[in-house]
């Protein structure tokens, strides 16, 4: 399928429009708290605390709930794909039960807080699988479900789904749930407000001075001073404490379309195989469902993204004929060198500085559990499950040693390796009308995009991060850095962190 002609929009954001943006602060902001990012994780925190009656701002660069969390799958789930399988290895069968633990709670919460302010957010209960299709791949599934048993889920091993395809096996988890995430969101937000908390959209926040109080500087300089900050950016946006060497960045693919509900699965499914292959259905009316397929997860910057959109369209309709896609659009994420969120104190020597990150593509339960965990440790009341996902771990850290220096040589690789772009490579003569490339100025590369009516942009090809080479996505039309993850528009404007500044224009 041509997927170019489905429209690049988020069904999410598409059908639950945020009305006018909350100003920037007029002037300096005194706070109890102060929560750096308006997703899941630092939204689900800022409602804790404010619930117990402290004063907190939301600062966030964009809109609320429009960046990762408006682009996700939605699902609400503790089984992870084969998350307990690997914990049950590499951090026990304690580590293992903590983490259901944690995740269960999430979900539980994400409950309450519906039935307590009156969500309409599409709740659904489901069960959750993680699927093989291929015979031999089923006792990595088998031993999933073992685990998770274990770990106290209520998992079994199965061989029949709703699926309309033929599986070998499949780990089920019941009592699981999907949502529309941005309704439940939003309505967390207005009920924040009612709550004396405050939110700023349009605010992008470029320096952290650590302190009591801490203070905040936004990019119009503007200070903000809170007794404690989270720093809750998806990717961390302060490189103090060297988090951006445990967190590889990873975008996936997202397709969607009207399927008739007989033939809706009612169940959430998840593979590894095949690049991942995640598949749910979301209420649309009028007897119908809207299907929402999840795979081909790639580094930013470094893949063909129309071809594997086209993929994934193909995939899509194959198993489920009667589809009309709809909808196309990309979600980014972080998977921590050893699997585990980092969620806890900043940084070595932090007292009130804290971060919540690396979720591995299970952002909403890790979301919501941040929120639960955060609140309590700056309430001063650790949870039982603090220490397994403290970013100033360090015994995972050797026992994932091999993850976290293959992350590593990858990014040496394109920091080195892109640096200059080839005397051969294109010239801004060889770009097509919506395409970029980097090329050869002189003895340094500029990263130069044609628009549609033909007109050339020119941008440093440096990150303002820590100084990758970008590379451009033609689907999304955007410049992405393959070491950390950073996004800008075409004219250079940052569009996802964890750079703050802009790309600086270029001469030709």
């Amino acid at each position: 399928m041509n997927t170019e002609r489905v429209p690049p929009s988020s069904y999410w954001m598409e059908t639950a429009p945020a009305g006018a943006p909350a100003p920037p602060p007029d002037g300096d902001v005194d706070v109890d708290v102060a929560v750096v990012g308006g997703g899941i994780a630092g939204l689900s925190t800022a409602w804790e605390l404010a619930s117990r009656g402290r004063e907190v701002a939301v600062l966030e660069a964009g809109r609320l709930a429009a960046g990762v969390t408006g682009h996700t799958t939605a699902k609400l789930t503790a089984l992870h794909t084969l998350i307990y399988d690997h914990l049950r290895r590499t951090r026990g069968s304690e580590g293992a039960r903590l983490y259901a633990r944690s995740q269960s709670a999430a979900i539980r919460r994400a409950q309450g807080i519906v039935d307590e302010l009156g969500i309409d957010c599409d709740w659904e209960d489901a069960a959750a699988h993680t699927y093989a299709e291929n015979p031999r791949h089923v006792n990595k599934v088998r031993a999933e479900a073992e685990a998770a048993r274990e770990a106290g889920l209520p998992a079994e091993f199965v061989t029949e789904t709703d699926l309309p395809y033929a599986v070998a096996g499949a780990v089920r988890v019941s009592g699981q749930a999907q949502f529309h995430p941005r309704k439940y969101l939003l309505a967390l937000a207005d009920d924040l407000l009612r709550r004396g908390g405050s939110v700023y959209e349009g605010t992008r926040v470029v320096g952290l001075t650590e302190g009591r109080p801490c203070t905040l500087t936004t990019e119009a300089g503007v200070s903000v001073r809170a007794r404690e900050v989270v720093v809750a950016t998806h990717y961390p946006v302060f490189d103090r404490a060297l988090l951006f060497s445990r967190l590889s960045p990873r975008r996936e693919l997202v397709v969607a379309g009207v399927i008739d509900e007989a033939r809706a699965p009612r169940g959430m499914y998840i593979t590894p195989d095949q690049a991942t292959r995640s598949v749910r259905t979301a209420p649309f009316g009028d007897g119908r469902r809207l299907l929402i397929v999840t795979g081909e997860h790639f580094t930013p910057g470094a893949a063909d993204v129309e071809e594997r959109f086209t993929r994934l369209s193909d995939w899509a309709e194959a198993r489920f004929p009667d589809v009309k896609l709809t909808h196309r659009w990309a979600a980014q994420d972080n998977d921590s060198t050893d699997s585990v969120p980092l969620v806890g104190p900043l940084r070595p020597g932090s007292r009130h500085a804290y971060v919540a990150t690396g979720f591995g593509g299970w952002g909403l339960s890790g979301g919501i559990m941040a929120g639960q965990l955060l609140s309590n440790l700056i309430a001063g009341h650790p949870v039982e499950w603090s220490g397994l996902y403290d970013p100033r771990r360090v015994a995972s850290v050797v026992r994932e040693g091999g993850s976290f220096l293959k992350h590593q040589a990858k990014v040496a690789r394109h920091f080195v390796g892109d640096r200059v772009p080839s005397v051969s490579g294109p010239t801004p003569e060889d770009i097509a009308p919506g395409d970029g490339a980097v090329v050869r100025v002189g003895a340094g590369g500029c990263a130069v995009h044609r628009d549609e009516d033909g007109q050339l942009h020119a941008v440093s090809a440096t990150c303002t991060h820590l100084g990758c080479v970008v590379a451009f996505n033609r689907a999304e039309k955007a410049w992405e850095c393959p070491c950390h993850g950073s996004r800008f528009a075409p004219d250079g404007e940052v569009l996802q962190g964890p750079a703050v500044r802009p790309l600086k224009k270029r001469d030709l």
